[in-house]
């Protein structure tokens, strides 16, 4: 029963926190489950953690008491604290990227009940201080209308949910433990604000070197492979880069893309594998990685099937299959694209095979 007795309520309210710490747990691990399906169904790119806690009971009452306790007094409102605290169970959502904030919280919005949003981005940006850390606060609770969410996974328990970006997230760290904030000379002040002005700007900064890698990507993979690749007449090119002629890891992928559908290069993978190339010919070009994949593709292929033949518990990614290419289309100038030891053995194969067929070609 509800009343203005704080001690009373205080002591209810520790009762209460007690006997429902084990289902607050239970519940905030389900509800990080179903955030977690939510967000893997709605495609919304990477997100880099999603994690929660329960909030100590002390600092439940604390915020009570910051919050609501004088208003409640002075209104003579009688008043239970558990019934203002939506933020006993707290989740934190890190995206990679600022723009991924507003797709998770929408996506979030259309599967729990919205009571109250808090949008300290918005709250940042429309004033000239540069204090505290932006990010999205929503309080949220379960919808019942939901088809996603199975209400027997989760109780009647509201939660609050953080969306940042990873920058964001990485400045609220910093930002807490900057001491007596308020109380700082100016000079200490503007320093804090240009080191936030520069996580502003790292945030902004990496989302459009994303969006620039993208563009690159779709201007690399917007032809089919064989209109994509100009002749080359010899003449020396000043912009390489610009046109795409010399090999990048853009038109890398679309090439190898076009020869082997059904594998997944991985964007690291594929950034050291071109270096390894152009450590080795700086001035490859496109052309020629397309001109060796057409030329020994076939060659290599039947090598690889004699190879796992004879080594069933090895493999032979098309990593390794690019790599017998080009040592087939330049010997002298990819010898080396090849260890010691799988080139000896592929040379071997070769002049097997060369002997077997000249003595078919005898008989």
């Amino acid at each position: 029963m509800a009343s203005l007795d704080f001690e009373l309520e205080k002591k209810l309210f520790r009762d209460f926190y007690i006997r429902h710490h084990s289902d607050l747990t239970t519940t905030k691990d389900k509800y990080i489950n179903t955030i977690e399906l939510l967000i893997r169904q709605s495609d919304l790119g990477e997100v880099t953690k999603i994690e929660g806690r329960i909030k100590d009971q002390d600092e439940c009452i604390k915020k009570f008491q910051r919050k609501y306790q004088g208003r409640l007094e002075t209104a003579c409102q009688p008043y239970a604290i558990k019934d203002y605290l939506s933020d006993l169970i707290g989740i934190r959502i890190v995206c990679l990227y600022e723009d991924q904030i507003a797709l998770v919280s929408k996506a979030l919005k259309e599967h729990f009940k919205i009571i109250d949003v808090t949008d300290k981005i918005a709250a940042i940006e429309g004033t000239e201080d540069l204090f505290g850390y932006k990010g999205l606060h929503m309080d949220l609770a379960p919808d019942t209308k939901s088809k996603t969410i199975n209400r027997e996974d989760i109780s009647s328990f509201p939660f609050e949910v953080q969306i940042r970006s990873l920058i964001q997230d990485t400045w609220s760290v910093l930002d807490h433990k900057i001491k007596y904030k308020k109380s700082i000379p100016n000079n200490l002040k503007r320093r804090i604000n240009v080191l936030s002005a520069l996580f502003e700007l790292a945030d902004r900064e990496f989302k459009e070197i994303r969006n620039a890698t993208s563009e690159l990507i779709e201007a690399a993979t917007a032809l089919p492979v064989s209109d994509s690749l100009s002749i080359d007449d010899g003449t020396e090119d000043t912009q390489t880069d610009a046109n795409g002629r010399t090999m990048n890891a853009f038109n890398f992928l679309r090439i190898v893309g076009h020869f082997f559908r059904d594998f997944e290069f991985q964007d690291y993978k594929v950034d050291n594998f071109v270096q390894d190339i152009l450590s080795l010919d700086q001035h490859f070009k496109r052309s020629d990685l397309h001109q060796s994949l057409v030329n020994h593709l076939k060659t290599v292929k039947e090598y690889r099937n004699f190879f796992i033949t004879a080594n069933p518990d090895s493999t032979f990614s098309p990593y390794t299959v690019v790599r017998h290419c080009l040592y087939l289309h330049d010997r002298r100038t990819f010898e080396h694209i090849l260890s010691q030891g799988p080139r000896e053995r592929f040379n071997k194969w070769l002049r097997t095979r060369e002997q077997d067929r000249n003595t078919d070609e005898e008989k």
